[in-house]
């Protein structure tokens, strides 16, 4: 008997996401591109701050000074109340060995010390003289030694002459470097004497060979460069003395013998830091570890080792506490970059979902009316953006953390929690805009929807009421930056002020956008034709929901205006302050005050390629300023400056550094040697504010090497370029009796090297240098820091444009049918291809043409409105406040930043618009017309 139709099995129902997935593959993998995209970003831009943050402190440490970087454990030596035998074994070369691998063995995480340059030994705190008559003695003052015995001698050095020291307690051997050797005029087998401690008979030092140091910048030899390089030092009283200061380097063996002289001994282990190890996130923890070593637990851990008098030095806590200050600096600048990208990416998520919701408007209202549930249809739509979300967001995440890898190319010193929490942000938001946005329009069962257009759209309450809160919070953002500033990295409210205020201003064209319509709407009707009314019509018949792409570009052109305004800032600052350290293109000048230039100099530097323009001029440092309250007037010394008015007023005009009409210096005629004992005449000046004060525009006379003159100031300039002092004198030079040109200011484009040879080629080696402003510009970005937030601001920068691209892409593709369906219709009433295209052009430009006013005014305001409490100093130039020409980096307004990314807004809008009618004109319209098409 066979089965009844009742008893056979039902036939199963395809799943809702594969269904839907299958039959919008394009919607789906578009969908999973923007997810990925923005989800790499925003899981590789963590891990890139942290990547260039690592390498800072990296890079920080690894080029500062070994003897700013070095920690050193020094302990007195054995005391007094110890046999001698017992002190001398306190000393001895295995006893020192011992307490080095104990103290190494307490150095705390995450403190790690370099093995290979580790440096134990003995050495005198008290410099000792040196009696031997043959001693070279410049001023008749003898010289004076620091007695050392550094561990591993024959490890750090190369031997010249004679042999390695060796020697005891009671005849110690020395070696000397080669440049002591030479200044001091010692050779193996010299004897030099120093006093004794206990008796009357001098202890005598044999010195045995000659070294040369193997890396003489390394932790060995620089930390206390006099024991590879004397030094002449100066002794200040009725006149100046100079006298030798060298090192005399003992065997390890012979460091006993330094108990029996004047030198005061001392214990001393020198420990170099690693930094390969280090990340950004070990800064609080390493500053904590060296306060304990240096006044804490650690010390008196080190002190049951070393002795109760151990005490350990360093400046490594200032290198910490520099670049703590430099990141906490940039961080909040780099943070405005990334909320504006953050901001315009979300806005382009949630257009993604309106874009969906509004293909499928149709079928959710009869599902809907169908009596399908709001928790159902938010459940499958929930299910198909999560099946393209996830795999994508995960797919980011992984491509995030294979490519972004930290400094020493792994990507373990990473953390992967902000990563992770960035890309699950994405996902969330791509996958809840379509479901929500679908709830929330759907929320009663409708057949068909009324009109929602621009032009009379009403803004309801709620979003009256939020657009408050959000103006609220912006005058609070607003306000709180320009009062204090950017010094909270933790107040991301401050950092998203450009942010708010760029939503402010998009909702605020929103609000008006009607208005400028209705404005062309009525001349528009007087024009021939019919193409600009309907195109000013129909952008006004466009959706209300359309707002997202205004905002989407509005904050993506505030963005690259802020963003364009800060790299130009700093760019400025920089080239500024290279300009002031140098006062031209080129700066050629003696390494010492008051060296004249050579003769001949001059002209074969004008003759060198790229030189433009020349200004010699005479700078005599430390002259003192006389003042109309005479004697009674704390005294001042100023530099003394001798230009030639011509040269040096185009100069002062070019750089902007105090110009001033050439006629104010203009010649007595009464210069030069015959000028001797002439105290009548008077030099007009240029002085500084502090300077013309003191004179009170009375002559005064003048005291220098230059002459003996009165100088009367005629004006007042704050800066000259041939000086970043404060303070100076400026005087015509053919009025000084002593006439000499020290500098010469040089404009153009001269190479470097090119003006070095015509300098060696007339002066002795070292006498002159050559400053260019570009080499001088290089110093100012020395650290990863600044590098890696300029390529933040680049990279926000990029991304924000592609971004607004993604934004005008998807505003033509959401009304793309219902465009393609209207011209078709047109095109049955005689409406031609070309007047088509201009009709789809002119209706996309309105919108594109508002939001590049917009965005080119928001970000033309942003900038002055927020520039007070941002300073762009850290991150314009290397070095710290008070260490630099200039005081301040303040932000300015970038005219290509505003202008360049409008433009390419409403190109970009109408190559689209014109894309887009193109296509539509290449395909026909039966279809389009077919009555019940589903669309």
């Amino acid at each position: 008997m066979s089965p009844s139709r009742s008893d056979k099995p039902a036939r199963a129902v395809a799943p809702w996401v594969r269904t839907r997935l299958r039959t919008a593959p394009w919607a789906a993998l578009s969908l999973a591109l923007l997810v990925l995209v923005t989800a790499y970003l925003a899981a590789a831009l963590p891990r890139a701050m942290d990547a260039y943050e690592t390498e800072g402190l990296r890079h920080d440490i690894r080029t500062a000074a070994p003897r700013n970087s070095v920690l050193e454990l020094t302990a007195e030596a054995p005391v007094l109340e110890r046999s001698q035998s017992e002190r001398e074994a306190g000393l001895a070369p295995a006893a020192l060995l011992r307490q080095r691998d104990q103290v190494l063995t307490l150095v705390p995480e995450p403190l790690r010390v370099d093995p290979r340059q580790t440096v134990h030994g003995v050495r005198t705190v008290t410099r000792v003289k040196g009696l031997d008559p043959w001693l070279p003695r410049p001023d008749g003052i003898s010289p004076e030694f620091t007695l050392a015995s550094p561990s591993d001698p024959a490890g750090h050095s190369t031997l010249r002459q004679g042999r390695p020291a060796a020697g005891n307690a009671r005849h110690p051997e020395a070696v000397v470097s080669a440049k002591t050797a030479e200044a001091l005029h010692l050779k193996p087998g010299s004897v030099v004497h120093v006093p004794g401690r206990v008796s009357a008979e001098p202890i005598a030092v044999t010195i045995t060979g000659i070294v040369e140091p193997r890396d003489p910048e390394g932790a060995y030899w620089a930390v206390e460069p006099v024991m590879r390089t004397p030094a002449l030092a100066v002794l200040v009283g009725d006149e100046v003395k100079y006298y030798w200061q060298a090192s005399l380097l003992l065997s390890p063996e012979s460091a006993p013998a330094l108990l029996a002289t004047l030198g005061d001994p001392e214990v001393f282990f020198r420990f170099m830091p690693e930094a390969d190890h280090l990340t950004t996130h070990d800064t609080d923890r390493l500053a904590a570890v060296l306060d304990s070593a240096a006044g804490g637990p650690d010390l008196v851990r080190m002190r049951r080792v070393i002795g109760p008098t151990g005490t350990l030095t360093t400046d490594l806590d200032t290198i910490i506490g520099s670049y703590r200050s430099m990141r906490d600096a940039i961080n909040p600048v780099v943070a405005v970059a990334v909320f504006g990208v953050g901001a315009v990416a979300a806005v382009v998520l949630a257009m993604t979902g309106g874009l969906f919701t509004a293909r499928r408007d149709s079928e959710l209202a009869l599902i809907r009316s169908r009596g399908a549930s709001l928790t159902g249809i938010g459940l499958r739509l929930l299910g198909e953006t999560s099946a393209v979300a996830v795999p994508a967001a995960a797919l980011a995440l992984g491509l995030a953390v294979a490519t972004v890898r930290g400094p020493d190319g792994g990507s373990g010193t990473i953390p992967l929690a902000p990563s992770l929490l960035a890309t699950v942000a994405v996902a969330l938001i791509a996958m809840l805009v379509l479901p929500l946005r679908a709830v929330v329009v759907h929320r009663t069962p409708r057949l068909h929807g009324g009109r929602d257009d621009l032009l009379t759209a009403r803004p309801s309450r709620r979003r009256t009421v939020l657009e408050l809160t959000v103006l609220v919070l912006t005058v609070g953002a607003v306000a709180s930056l320009r009062l204090r500033g950017t010094a909270d990295a933790g107040d991301h409210l401050v950092s998203a002020a450009p942010v708010l205020v760029g939503l402010i201003a998009a909702m605020l064209l929103v609000r008006i956008y009607p208005l400028p319509l209705r404005w062309a709407t009525r001349p528009a009707r007087r024009l021939r034709g019919a193409v600009g009314p309907l195109a000013l019509a129909r952008a006004g018949r466009s959706s209300s929901t359309g707002t997202l792409p205004l905002l989407a570009l509005v904050l993506a052109l505030t963005t690259a205006a802020f963003g364009g305004s800060v790299l130009a800032g700093v760019a400025d600052a920089r080239d500024r302050a290279a300009l002031l350290a140098t006062g031209a293109d080129a700066r050629v000048g003696g390494s010492a005050e008051w060296t004249p230039l050579p003769a001949g100099l001059t002209e074969k530097v004008r003759g060198t390629a790229g030189v433009r323009d020349l200004a010699p001029v005479q700078v005599e440092y430390g002259v003192t300023m006389p003042s109309v309250e005479g004697t009674t007037a704390l005294p001042m010394t100023a530099p003394l400056v001798g230009v030639e008015p011509d040269s040096y007023t185009r100069l002062a005009k070019r750089t902007g550094f105090g110009p001033f009409p050439a006629g104010l210096l203009a010649s007595t005629g009464r210069g030069g040697p015959e000028s001797v004992g002439d105290t009548d005449r008077v030099l007009p000046a240029i002085a500084s504010p502090a300077v013309a004060e003191r004179f009170g525009g009375k002559p005064l006379e003048i005291v220098s090497a230059a002459g003996v003159f009165r100088v009367k100031v005629v004006a007042v300039r704050s800066a000259t370029p041939a000086l970043s002092d404060a303070d100076f004198l400026l005087v015509n030079a053919a009025d000084l009796t002593h006439r000499v040109s020290t500098a010469l200011l040089v404009t153009g484009t001269p190479d470097g090297a090119a003006l070095r040879a015509a300098v060696a080629a007339s002066s002795r080696p070292g006498d002159f240098a050559v400053t260019t402003r570009s080499e001088e510009r290089s110093t100012y970005v020395d650290s990863p820091l600044q590098s890696g937030a300029e390529g933040i601001y680049l990279g926000a920068i990029g991304a924000g444009a592609g971004y607004a691209l993604v934004a005008v892409l998807l505003s033509l593709m959401q009304s793309a049918p219902e465009r393609t369906k209207l011209l078709a219709r047109l095109r049955t009433m005689g409406l031609t291809r070309k007047q088509g295209r201009r009709l789809l052009g002119l209706e996309a430009l309105p919108q594109a043409v508002l939001a590049a006013i917009g965005g080119t005014l928001v970000g033309w305001a942003t900038v002055p409105l927020l520039a007070p409490g941002i300073d762009l100093f850290r991150l314009a130039l290397a070095t710290a406040p008070g260490l630099a020409p200039l005081d301040s980096a303040p932000l300015r307004a970038d005219p290509w930043s505003l202008v360049l990314p409008a433009l390419g807004v409403v190109l970009l809008t109408g190559l689209a618009a014109a894309g887009q009618a193109w296509w539509a004109g290449r395909r026909g319209s039966i279809k389009e017309l077919r009555a019940g098409d589903a669309r």
